[in-house]
């Protein structure tokens, strides 16, 4: 599987950090920008360049944006058919469960119930190594296939 990233001036140092954990993870790399520390740049321009590589073939590519907050980059993001981008900015203050009774892990569950295949990070509110084990712990997960879960996807593609 690759693994595309794109960042701003807000994401730019954490994305730097993920990228050789990533590739240690045993995943191939891309890196969509932005190449250099640039406080005037535009999240939009990287987002969407990593955001429509994952859509060439979103079954075997996944992509890593990082922002500031990450939401301005989820938006961008899911602005490209095919994306399904969540955010992430740390663990909930109390644990959940779905409709099964089971015990939801946020991160996790993005990839199982929703099949997301882009994550945003929250550049300023993670640290590096929350930002480690969440991207190892997504990059992990697969989806589950459960009819319901198929059937909510289709009605999101219909709305598109």
């Amino acid at each position: 599987m690759k693994v595309y990233f794109g960042a701003d001036h807000g994401g730019f140092a954490l994305k730097e950090v993920l990228k050789p954990y990533v590739r240690s993870l045993g995943y191939e790399i891309e890196d969509m920008g932005a190449f250099a520390l640039d406080i005037n740049d535009d999240y939009p321009v990287f987002v969407q360049a990593a955001a429509r590589k994952v859509a060439e073939d979103p079954e075997h590519r996944r992509g890593i944006v990082i922002g500031g907050s990450g939401q301005g980059e989820a938006f961008a993001a899911n602005r490209i058919k095919a994306i399904r981008a969540v955010v992430y900015y740390g663990e909930p203050a109390r644990k959940q469960t779905d409709a099964d009774g089971k015990e939801l892990d946020m991160i996790t569950s993005t990839r199982q119930h929703n099949d997301s295949n882009v994550l945003s990070l929250a550049g300023r509110f993670l640290s590096a190594d929350e930002a480690k084990d969440a991207v190892q712990r997504w990059l992990g997960t697969r989806h589950d296939e459960a009819e319901r879960h198929a059937r909510r996807h289709r009605m999101l593609d219909e709305l598109a």
